[in-house]
């Protein structure tokens, strides 16, 4: 068992629709010290060519709810950019979800990997390891 005070979270973002980690997306940290109390902001990170975060903050001690922001409209805009060099694009031109906020709760001690499977209109999350 951890003797840790506080949490830790870490998180990486892959794009379903592409078969690929999903690079340059801004991810925001949030934390607070029980359901009723307000967020307080951490600051954030981008994922990586790997589409991981590596340097998240760290979690204050006491917090208990986790947020995470990931800001991924301005990534399909690059990637829609991207295709549309080839061949124009038959298909929905907006960006149905243009952020993903993913909020879970924390205990001490133990470290959170939160995987999000992305594509243009869906996406899933769960806890990893």
């Amino acid at each position: 068992m951890s003797t840790s005070t506080t949490a830790s979270v870490s998180t990486h973002i892959l794009d379903t629709s592409v078969g690929r980690p999903a690079p340059g997306v801004a991810v925001r940290l949030a934390a607070r010290p029980g359901r009723d109390a307000d967020w307080r902001a951490l600051g954030g990170s981008a994922t990586d060519t790997d589409g991981r975060c590596k340097d998240l903050p760290a979690l204050p001690e006491g917090t208990t709810h986790v947020r995470l922001d990931f800001a991924v409209e301005p990534y399909f805009e690059t990637q829609r950019a991207e295709a549309q060099q080839d061949a124009p694009a038959h298909r929905d031109s907006g960006v149905f979800f243009p952020e993903v906020v993913i909020t879970f709760a924390v205990e001490a001690g133990e470290h959170y990997h939160v995987p999000l499977l992305l594509n243009p209109f869906g996406y899933s999350v769960y806890r990893g390891s």
